[in-house]
């Protein structure tokens, strides 16, 4: 008896496993054709994003300055002594000393002055709030040949031609539409019950904002952080027209000293550039956590 069951039951058990369907994908989950098509596209985009970086330290370390137009060579003379003479023999350290103090400057001034901008309008209801943040972006489309005279003869007015403080707040005329319409949309996903609640608390409005919404809106204001210092960091017409004393260059100026009407050093511009972009990738590192949070969190509200 148990042996007709046993010899039974296995046929059942084959049927069962046959119409049994096979599990399904989850949603989003890719094939392994899909996957694999997707990881070659991503390895082939960063190739070519590291193509240029790349072959920009390769062109450092020739020792002439027509070594780019025989790349082949440099490979059997490959040397440091580019990055040698820029560090002492030319003012480098002086044009990173004034491109810190303007961008930092920059980054600290615009940045407070966008998130208490984006902040009002976001929250409070003022007579012509609407129309205030698209003056602010009609700002941004005069072109920067039409500014720089006016400009020139503020500052000039003001005597601050060739000082820190006269770029610092040409930059900040750039950078503080942008970072405030950021920090506007960022704002709006925070909900207005943390600010009534720090009313309730006893906490003044610059208290609320200060000690409640600012730590909520760090990924946006590493954002805006971000975008101020690479706009003053690689900034070239403003800083070399304001800017006239060669030890105040800032290092975008500096890097033009290596190319004349009749000569351009193109090695001792390569190894100046790739030290440039040092300072740069550092300030990215300490605001990458945030980073991408703060790109995509002000796209939507609620």
């Amino acid at each position: 008896m148990s042996t007709t069951t046993a010899e039974t039951s296995a046929p059942v058990r084959e049927q069962r496993s046959a119409k049994t369907p096979r599990p399904a994908r989850r949603r989003g989950e890719n094939s392994l054709a899909g996957s694999l098509a997707s990881h070659a596209v991503l390895i082939v985009a960063s190739l070519i994003a590291l193509f240029p970086i790349g072959w920009l330290v390769y062109l450092s370390l020739g020792p002439d300055k027509d070594d780019y137009l025989h790349p082949g060579g440099i490979w059997d003379k490959m040397t440091f002594d580019n990055y040698t003479f820029v560090l002492e023999h030319t003012k480098f350290f002086d044009w990173l000393k004034s491109s810190l103090i303007v961008t930092l400057g920059t980054t600290a001034i615009g940045v407070l002055i966008a998130a208490t901008t984006g902040y009002a309008v976001s929250r409070m209801r003022f007579p012509g709030y609407k129309k205030f943040m698209w003056v602010l972006l009609v700002t941004q489309m005069f072109p920067v040949a039409v500014l720089m005279v006016p400009m020139y003869q503020i500052l000039s007015d003001l005597k601050l031609i060739d000082n820190y403080l006269g770029l610092i707040l040409v930059y900040c005329t750039t950078v503080i539409p942008y970072s405030a319409w950021l920090l506007k949309g960022y704002f709006d996903t925070i909900p207005f019950e943390i600010d009534e609640a720090g009313r309730v608390d006893g906490l003044t409005p610059f208290g609320t904002f200060f000690r409640l919404i600012l730590p909520l809106a760090k990924p946006g204001l590493a954002v805006a952080a971000f975008y101020n210092f690479l706009t003053a960091f690689s900034e070239v017409a403003f800083a070399s027209t304001f800017m006239l004393s060669d030890d105040k260059y800032t290092l975008a100026v500096g890097l033009q000293s290596f190319v004349s009407e009749h000569d351009a050093q193109r090695n001792l511009m390569a190894a100046t550039a790739v030290l440039i972009a040092i300072p740069a990738a550092v300030f990215f590192y300490l605001v990458q956590k945030n980073l991408v949070t703060g790109l995509t969190a002000g796209g939507t509200k609620g």
